[in-house]
């Protein structure tokens, strides 16, 4: 069995634990423009990540039925369902938006 996606997935998650942790140590300044964060960018960087996920397990599936023997069909699942889950997650996000939309429009000036 093939660890060496796990093994990246765990090292991916302890960089974001590392991260956010030092993120929680020390707020940022609402006055410091380097630590603003801007929605649409975070917004435009998942989609691209939800994308390149897509792209990536649809080359592996590609790779694994023309009969590439360095792909197998565990990494090749992995994939198919890491981008499955990443696309229904951008699609809940894309509700809780519309959503939110809808409140705000329905409040009365």
């Amino acid at each position: 069995m093939d660890t060496l996606g796990i093994d990246q997935m765990l090292n991916e998650l302890s960089e974001l634990r590392a991260l956010a942790q030092s993120v929680r140590a020390k707020p940022a300044q609402a006055d410091d423009p380097a630590s603003r964060l801007d929605f649409a960018e975070v917004l435009k960087d998942a989609l691209k990540d939800v994308s390149a996920a897509q792209t990536h397990a649809k080359e592996m599936a590609e790779n694994f039925t023309a009969g590439d023997s360095a792909t197998n069909l565990q990494d090749v699942m992995i994939n198919l369902q890491k981008a499955s889950l990443s696309f229904q997650q951008m699609v809940q996000v894309r509700n809780r938006l519309v959503t939110a939309y809808q409140d705000i429009m329905n409040m009365p000036v």
